[in-house]
């Protein structure tokens, strides 16, 4: 019977199924903006990639909940959809005024490739940022720099090819389609990547959003240093020339009490920022907030990241943001225990300082002024 009943050879394998489970509470004073609240999120990650012959399959799919409140200045653990995305793969099953229960698939793709090319087609990850935090010639879905969940990238939905003529150069096109709150717009772009003279270095071209668009990136490590940068031009929609957006910085790990200490520090100028707290509402209500291409709203910002490990189990981190305009900051200290190999608790709050005033005419007095002190508490679970 044992015989008889031996697998055969399958056609497709599944795999594996992966998962990732979040759990957050969260608490937030009142502020110019919102009342004080508490609010409870979760989040389940189911994972697999299977693969048919040639053919390789990634699918991600999320059911996310949250229970009243908002988070304050805490990114939403329900995750962060670009607000442009192009397929219908998000559905909303419960929507009331305390709950909101929605389920996505953050990932669904197909891919094949040979020993020198991948072609991949359907709702992918896609990064072209060069700096850590602040990365404005990223034109895909970068992520928020104070975001505490940073595990997973929001997919966007795009057709890509890759060319790998050696094994440190690379071409990459991709053709992305949008639905924005301004209408449907196309994103189609090339890319290419080589290691010159032990530096990285990037450049791309095309159309991003429907606008004209050419970036440059390059890292290198000087000693202990790694060096980062990346530049973009762009068509901006709300002015007759372009816009100029960048970003610089710098980040080394050192050695402290027998522990890791890794620092990282950027600056960003980004032309599509507010110049002034009298133009933050205006960059509120431009397109490429609207589009998702904002994770900052000044114009000149700097970022500061520490991490350190004070024991196997235990690490400390911070993020803190500064808008060198009107002089607010945001700073957000956390701490981290992994109990065990897949879990991991993590605790930590965000305080800020600015100009909290807001008037329905005069609109913000600064960035950060108006984010309420908030905490969280935090449970990951991989499986």
């Amino acid at each position: 019977m044992c015989v008889a009943l031996a697998p055969g050879e399958a056609v497709a394998q599944l795999g594996p199924v992966r998962g990732y489970s979040l759990s957050v509470g969260t608490a937030s004073e009142a502020s110019a903006l919102a009342d004080a609240d508490v609010g409870l999120f979760q989040r389940l990650r189911l994972m697999v990639a299977p693969r048919a012959g040639p053919v390789d399959f990634d699918v991600a799919y999320e059911h996310g909940l949250q229970l009243r409140g908002s988070a304050g200045g805490l990114s939403s653990p329900l995750g962060t959809p670009t607000a442009t995305t192009w397929m219908d793969l998000e559905w909303t099953l419960v929507e009331e005024e305390n709950v909101t229960w929605s389920h996505r698939f953050d990932r669904l793709t197909v891919s094949t490739g040979g020993s020198r090319w991948e072609a991949t087609v359907g709702r992918q990850a896609v990064s072209w940022a060069t700096t850590l935090f602040l990365t404005p010639a990223d034109p895909f879905a970068p992520f928020d720099p104070s975001d505490p969940f940073r595990e997973y990238r929001a997919g966007v939905d795009a057709a890509r090819i890759r060319y790998y003529p050696s094994a440190l150069s690379e071409l990459d096109l991709i053709v992305r389609p949008s639905d924005t709150p301004g209408g449907t717009t196309l994103t189609a772009l090339v890319r290419g990547q080589t290691t010159l003279s032990a530096a990285a270095v990037s450049a791309w071209a095309g159309i991003v959003h429907d606008e004209l668009g050419a970036a440059v990136g390059a890292s290198r490590s000087v000693g202990d240093f790694e060096i980062r940068g990346e530049a973009s031009l762009r068509e901006d929609p709300g002015a007759s020339g372009p816009a100029l957006r960048l970003a610089t910085g710098v980040d080394r790990r050192f050695t402290v009490a027998r522990r890791d200490l890794y620092v990282v520090l950027e600056y960003q100028h980004d032309d599509f920022g507010a110049a002034s707290a009298e133009d933050l509402v205006e960059v509120i209500l431009s397109a490429p907030f609207s589009r998702g291409e904002l994770t900052v709203l000044g114009r000149d910002e700097l970022a500061l990241s520490g991490a350190y490990q004070i024991h196997p189990l235990w690490s400390t981190d911070l993020i803190l943001l500064l808008n060198l305009r009107d002089g607010s900051w945001l700073v957000g200290p956390a701490g981290s225990w992994s109990a065990s190999g897949e879990l991991i608790a993590r605790g930590g709050v965000f305080l800020s300082v600015g100009d909290r005033a807001f008037d329905v005419e005069e609109g913000l007095g600064s960035e950060y002024g108006a984010v309420p002190t908030s905490a969280y508490l935090s449970l990951t679970w991989f499986f």
